[in-house]
């Protein structure tokens, strides 16, 4: 017998052969040792498999799956039972003597047990120092018929019974009801039975076993490879997996006979379901129709990548370092009339706060300096120059007026 079997969750790849017994004329079955690959994958992959047994003359064997090689051995050593009987077998009529003492250890028969032994005393006794909790109802029961429970309108008496309402916890026992009895605790002077230690047994003899005698059956077959000859093949189905077939069977006493065929049949199919395989997309949706809430997954596992893409290049907006500080030009070009600039004469006038001057002697990050006859000025010295010049070009031509702009420059 050769080939696959599955039941339930356990794969095998059998190679049984029947062995007739030379002296006797009885044939005993021969199980070869199991392959050491996982064999669950050619079972659940769906695919085409080939499975090839090679029986060499020299008493050797090999089992291919898709030409490679996942099982080999001896049919001399390798298979259970083996194929030669032992040349000596236990003697049926040997019994182990009375006398015969097997006890590797045995009681002390010197030990004698101690006095205050007392082995009367109990595993666990009640715990002198508890008290019953306040609140506890004694002459409450546990449990109590349900009130809200109505007898079925289907229930018959006679068939069913008197009916009684089934019971629940008794809400009145929020500490405890019925008879009220103390914990149980370990006992401290518990020690048990009393038993001697045990001690090495000087009398052992060691284990019994009978002796041997020659194997009246014994042969010694050196070429288990020249099996019994058969002259049909047969088929051993019993499956709950639909979708599976068996075609093409050879045997043939030449493995390049069993190459070549496998070359001209069996890997052109290869190459077919190779090219008719799903892609990936498709056996991922397969599998999402079977499981749905892998759906669930491909949305996150899509999702993330363009989450942390779009957040590393999203634009962020930068808060300014720097304020513009610069004069609007409506104000530099807005022509002023006498009034108004005597007004400025006298607001100038004004005496200015202390924090008004620390703020004026310390120039701000944006302010622009300019050095004009080896001086610097500040911007708003600047913007004066600028507001001098702008009224001067209107033709005023007043002296009040000039010497209220010299005033406002201020020097830093």
């Amino acid at each position: 017998m050769f080939g696959p079997d599955k039941c339930g969750e356990d794969y095998k790849l059998h190679l049984i052969f029947r062995h007739k017994h030379p002296k006797t004329g009885a044939f005993e079955e021969k199980h070869a040792k199991p392959p050491d690959v996982d064999l669950k994958e050619f079972f659940t992959d769906r695919k085409t498999h080939l499975y090839t047994l090679v029986m060499n003359p020299d008493d050797t064997f090999e089992i291919f799956i898709d030409q490679k090689v996942v099982n080999q051995g001896s049919l001399l050593e390798d298979v259970v039972p083996p194929i030669n009987p032992p040349r000596e077998i236990d003697d049926p009529n040997d019994k182990k003597p009375d006398e015969w003492d097997d006890r590797a250890k045995i009681p002390d028969p010197s030990a004698v047990k101690p006095e205050d032994w007392d082995e009367n005393e109990p595993a666990q006794i009640e715990d002198s120092s508890a008290v019953k909790p306040d609140g506890w109802l004694d002459d409450e029961p546990k449990f109590i018929p349900n009130p809200s429970a109505k007898k079925p309108d289907d229930w018959s008496d006679d068939m069913d019974g008197e009916w009684e309402a089934p019971h629940m916890p008794n809400p009145a026992c929020q500490i405890g009801c019925g008879e009220w009895k103390p914990p149980m605790i370990d006992n401290p002077k518990y020690k048990g039975v009393w038993k001697p230690p045990m001690i090495n047994n000087p009398s052992y003899q060691g284990i019994w076993s009978p002796q041997k005698i020659p194997n009246p059956d014994y042969f010694e077959d050196d070429h288990p490879f020249l099996l019994t000859s058969f002259s049909a093949l047969g088929l051993e189905l019993w499956s709950m997996t639909p979708n599976i077939y068996f075609d093409n069977f050879i045997i043939c006493s030449e493995k390049e006979v069993a190459d070549r065929w496998a070359e001209d049949g069996w890997e052109p199919k290869i190459m077919v379901a190779n090219a008719n395989e799903p892609g990936m997309l498709k056996q991922l949706t397969t599998a999402a129709e079977e499981h749905p809430w892998l759906w669930l997954m491909y949305l996150v596992m899509a999702g993330l990548p363009i989450a942390l893409v779009t957040s590393f290049f999203w634009p962020r907006k930068v808060k300014k370092k720097y304020e513009d500080t610069g004069p609007k030009t409506t104000d530099i070009c807005k022509p002023q009339t006498k009034a108004a600039l005597e007004q400025g004469a006298e607001e100038e006038k004004a005496p200015e706060k202390p924090e008004d001057l620390e703020e004026e002697k310390q120039p701000s990050d944006g302010d622009m300096v300019i050095v004009e006859k080896g001086e610097a000025v500040n911007v708003s010295s600047f913007i004066v120059f600028q507001m001098k010049e702008a009224d001067e070009s209107t033709g005023s031509g007043d002296a009040p007026v000039k010497s209220l702009r010299k005033r406002r420059v201020r020097k830093d």
